[in-house]
Formats: C-alpha cells, structure tokens, sequence
C-alpha cells in the first residue's frame, strides 16, 4: 500500500476542472463525458458547466449507465473545453467494510449482473482459469476484493509511459504496467471471474491526505464492486482508501466512459486537470 492516509478537516472544499483542446481536421461530432456524476451534483457549490470555445450548440443526455453526456459538432480547427468549479466533499476516506457480503448469483439485483460479463477492455474469458487457480481458496467477499487489489498492485508497474488507449485487462496482466485505468480494468475482470459484480469509475481524484504527486493531474480510474447490498470503491493501484472522490462517469470498462468520443479525425493539443482542496477563502489548503 501507499503512505498512510491523513486525517481530514472534515468537511471540505474541492476545486476541480479541466482545459481540454482539439485540433479537428473537419467539422466532427464529438461526445463529452466530462461533467460531474449526478450523483454528486447536490454536493456543487458552483456550477459544472462546460465552456466552448468557439461557442457551437450543445446537447445534453443521460446514457444507460445514468452518466451525463453532452454532443457537440466541433467547427474544423480548434476547439478548447473547459469547465472550474467548487464542490463539497465529506473529508471521510473510501469506506472499508471488512464484512461486506459476497452475494450468491441468483440473490444479486438484475441491474448488477452487467458487470459480472466480459467486456471491450475486461476479457473475463482470458482471465478466468487464473483468477480461480489465484483466488479461489481466499474468503468470499472485501478480502477476496482486497486480495486481488494487493495482486494488481504488485504485478504492475505504473508509468504514463505505458499508456496505450487499445491495452486491455490481459494486455495489462502479461505487460505487467499501465496507468490507472489498466490497473482498474485488471482489477474488475478479476473480480467479475469470481463472481463480485464491478464496475469501472472515472473522476478527480486530487493529492488530499497524502503527499503531494509531483506529476501533472489527471482523471482518475477506479472501481467499484457489489457488496452486501450496496457499492464500494476500490483503487487498484493506489491500493488504500481516499478522500475527495468526485466522481464523473462509471460503466462496464473504459469505453462507456471515454471523456472525449470523436467521430472523424482530430489530435488532443492540450490537457490539463485540476483537483485541490481550498480553504473557505478560496485559496489552496496547506497539508
């Protein structure tokens, strides 16, 4: 695991937003998967709204994961996306439920069962036979989820040099390296191979109540299993709870979640994210 997480000054002020641009070779339609989770919608303390520049009209809806999505058409050249809020966070840690409940699979809730099947980046059937022969003598439940968080995290190297936006969960597991979203897709394919529904979270996840990460902010990737009867978020590769959560999007794997979906030909040319706890005054809050 990482360093010891900090106490919290509970409750706390977050502010996070990003600056994105594209450079489009043609008009493209583009999908944005970049506002906060309505879930957390009630804890903004200013809005989460998306700017364009240039401004060009702007369509919002609700995927079937109940994510909230915008569609744009990008003018040819470049096109920059932007949104800074503020928002409320309890200042309490991910929770750990050491006996949260493994469910059997004819008492789990239908809406659950998606994310016990294989998917895009999450290849349960590569995976299956290891991830029994691994951890089929572990308990069911929190320590067969944690056992296999501590797996992932030993087995992998980090580094944004291992990025690949075609990597997935078995990529990953012979590689041995990725960024946080092969260390999450790892971690949800073995979790669905034994039968613990998982899903896959996308969000802001800043350096609060631990040290300071000298790299640049970026999204996070987590994940989040089915317990005793509710979810809980799990973090491969930072492998300990943290505080500040703020979640954008889940779905199956990184697909359903992509913050940018293009339809024609375009190059990122700028991207940048911010995360950091402030004080009542607005300035950053010192650790």
């Amino acid at each position: 695991m990482a360093g010891r997480l900090k106490r919290s000054r509970m409750p706390l002020k977050i502010r996070a937003g990003y600056e994105l641009s594209y450079d489009c070779l043609q008009p493209t339609l583009m999908i944005l998967t970049l506002n906060v989770h309505p879930s957390r919608r009630h804890d903004l303390l200013t809005p989460d709204n998306i700017h364009l520049s240039p401004a060009v009209p702007i369509t919002q809806y609700h995927d079937g994961f109940e994510n909230t999505c915008h569609v744009i058409r990008s003018p040819k050249g470049k096109i920059a996306i932007s949104t800074d809020f503020l928002i409320q966070d309890t200042g309490k840690p991910d929770d750990v439920v050491p006996d949260a409940k493994q469910h059997l699979l004819e008492a789990l809730p239908v809406d659950t069962l998606v994310y016990l099947l294989g998917s895009r980046y999450c290849e349960t059937d590569l995976l299956s036979d290891f991830a029994w022969s691994k951890f089929g003598a572990i308990p069911w439940g929190w320590s067969m989820v944690q056992a296999i968080c501590d797996f992932v995290q030993n087995r992998m190297t980090f580094g944004y040099e291992y990025a690949s936006p075609t990597k997935t969960a078995f990529d990953a597991f012979e590689e041995g390296r990725g960024v946080c979203r092969d260390f999450a897709h790892l971690a949800i394919t073995l979790c669905r191979c034994m039968n613990i529904p998982a899903r896959y979270c996308t969000g802001y996840l800043g350096d609060i109540g631990v040290p300071p990460n000298p790299a640049p902010m970026d999204f996070s990737a987590w994940f989040e299993v089915y317990l005793g009867n509710a979810w809980y978020a799990f973090d491969a590769r930072h492998n300990q709870p943290r505080i500040g959560r703020i979640l954008i999007a889940r779905g199956r794997d990184a697909t359903d979640v992509a913050i940018v979906t293009s339809f024609g030909p375009g190059k990122l040319s700028g991207f940048k994210v911010m995360t950091e706890e402030v004080s009542d005054t607005g300035s950053k809050a010192v650790a």
